[in-house]
């Protein structure tokens, strides 16, 4: 079976969706002392060179407001998450660290909701970088599963194994550092770490915070060119208040996630409306209907007369009033996904000594899925003819000669992953009548129904399980097609859906934000 690669996250918070906030620090008896990444002065100055002032921040009577109600807000407003409270009653900073680093991993594509629980139990199971070291990758993958995105679990252990084997046990101190020498570590999540572990001042750039940032600035031009993403970070460098760097950052994405949301923003709440450029548009339009032509409102605009503006929307998007602020940032196209099919067989004995047993391979320890356990599969045209041979050599290669007859087709499942929309046909074989096997060969294992619910699958798996189980005698019959939705677009379930969820479910998951798999 071909095995696709998986995106990571790497906005994962580092590019994308839905972060949340931090908590404030108390620095074990003394503050860090703040530093500016190296070479981070000479790009932004000359991004702010090529800016308007109206998307900038040029009065620094307006960076001390935004500072000060941000903070404000945050102090009042600030959820109670599990990281806040674990990172903030830290003394020691590697712990410190090494909490703030799970929860940033954690939280890249995914929701808080479906984090919670994850992440109570990975820092009850494992909570300080050497106890993570000495796990195995399955385990690792075991806790992980139904998280998604798999290869964030595996690179944060290599990453606590290079700290405690190559460091020392002590993390990097700088955002510099720990992007350079932890694997899967980039610019945000170094950035997090060293301004909420080690009250480094360095601004962070996530999904919510662009959003922030563009609306407050009406910076309409694409968030993902180069131009637009250096000037987001250069406006939170600039923004990211040096006594608090940590706080700050938290703040920013807790405005994000919270009030300033992407399609139902609730701008009344907001700590930073009087700043905000969007909010400023809003009210400009007001007035001109009221008013009507001639003339319009004292309201500052970006200058039309300095020529096309590289920040401002490009004249065929124009301003939408029904939308509001939520013209800002400018939607980025998605390409759609590439499709793939695969036919996947549940292969069981259901005489077993101990009970039914199925089998499942696991997967290359890199690429799609790496290392997780799977029903045996193979890659296939969406109707190949040939699909069953195939799958039956597959199955036969792991456990010896199978009665062709026997082997049925039950349905489909399609799982669309980040940027894969995979078609499961799912296939089920029942070795009734035969002598159980006992041992698999290297790769391959044979589990109970109830190992098979606590082992290290992907959700696609268990919703392929369930289509198998629907179809067996004396069981509630499940439909034929089973499709997963993505994280990003899942929405709220049908009452029936909740009902066929409820019998099989990943451990604790909730939904996610974006997509993952």
């Amino acid at each position: 079976m071909k095995k696709p690669r998986t995106a990571v996250r790497s906005c994962q918070r580092k590019r994308a969706p839905c972060q949340e906030g931090r908590e404030k620090r108390v620095l074990s008896g003394r503050q860090v002392k703040p530093s500016t990444p190296n070479g981070l002065a000479g790009r932004q100055e000359e991004v702010l060179l090529q800016a308007s002032p109206y998307h900038l921040f040029r009065d620094p009577a307006d960076v001390r407001v935004f500072r000060e109600n941000l903070l404000s807000w945050y102090d009042r407003e600030k959820r109670d998450l599990p990281w806040r409270r674990r990172a903030e009653g830290e003394v020691d900073l590697d712990r410190r660290a090494y909490a703030v680093w799970v929860s940033e991993v954690m939280l890249q594509q995914t929701q808080v909701a479906t984090v919670i629980d994850y992440y109570t139990r990975w820092m009850q199971k494992w909570p300080t970088l050497q106890d993570l070291a000495s796990a195995s990758l399955e385990e690792v993958n075991q806790l992980w599963a139904g998280l998604g995105y798999y290869s964030r679990g595996r690179r944060l252990q290599e990453g606590a194994r290079k700290v405690v084997e190559e460091l020392g046990g002590h993390m990097p101190r700088t955002a510099e550092t720990l992007q350079q020498l932890l694997p899967g570590v980039g610019r945000y999540t170094a950035g997090a770490i060293a301004s909420i572990a080690f009250g480094q001042a360095t601004g962070v750039v996530d999904g919510n915070v662009v959003r922030v940032l563009c609306r407050v600035r009406a910076i309409g031009a694409d968030p993902r060119s180069a131009l637009v993403s250096q000037l987001l970070w250069s406006l939170a460098q600039q923004l990211v208040d040096p006594a608090r760097p940590g706080d700050w950052n938290q703040a920013a994405m807790e405005l994000g996630a919270t009030l300033c949301t992407p399609q139902h923003p609730r701008c009344s709440q907001c700590p930073v409306q009087s700043l905000c450029r969007a909010q400023q548009r809003v009210e400009q339009e007001r007035l001109l209907g009221l008013r009507g032509p001639p003339g319009s409102p004292d309201v500052e605009e970006c200058d039309p007369h300095a020529g096309p503006c590289r920040l401002c929307a490009p004249p065929t998007e124009p301003w939408d009033p029904t939308r509001g602020v939520t013209n800002f940032p400018r939607k980025a196209g998605r390409r759609p996904p590439r499709e793939e099919s695969s036919a996947t067989c549940v292969l069981e004995q259901p005489g077993a000594l101990g009970g039914p047993r199925v089998l499942l391979v696991q997967r290359p320890s890199s690429g799609l899925l790496a290392g997780l356990w799977q029903f045996p599969a193979v890659t296939a045209e969406p109707s190949g003819p040939r699909q069953r041979e195939a799958l039956l050599r597959e199955l036969q290669s792991w456990a010896g000669p199978l009665p062709a007859p026997r082997l049925r087709h039950l349905g489909q499942v399609v799982h669309t992953f980040s940027h894969i929309k995979l078609t499961y046909q799912v296939y089920g074989l029942a070795l009734e009548g035969q002598t159980p096997v006992t041992v698999a060969p290297p790769g391959a294992r044979w589990l109970t129904r109830e190992e098979f619910h606590t082992a290290a699958v992907s959700t696609a798996m268990k919703k392929v399980f369930r289509v198998y189980e629907g179809q067996q005698p004396g069981t509630r019959k499940g439909p034929k097609r089973c499709p997963v939705s993505t994280p990003s677009s899942r929405k709220k379930p049908s009452p029936g859906q909740q009902l066929l969820d409820s019998f099989f479910r990943p451990p604790d998951a909730s939904s996610l934000n974006s997509t993952a798999q």
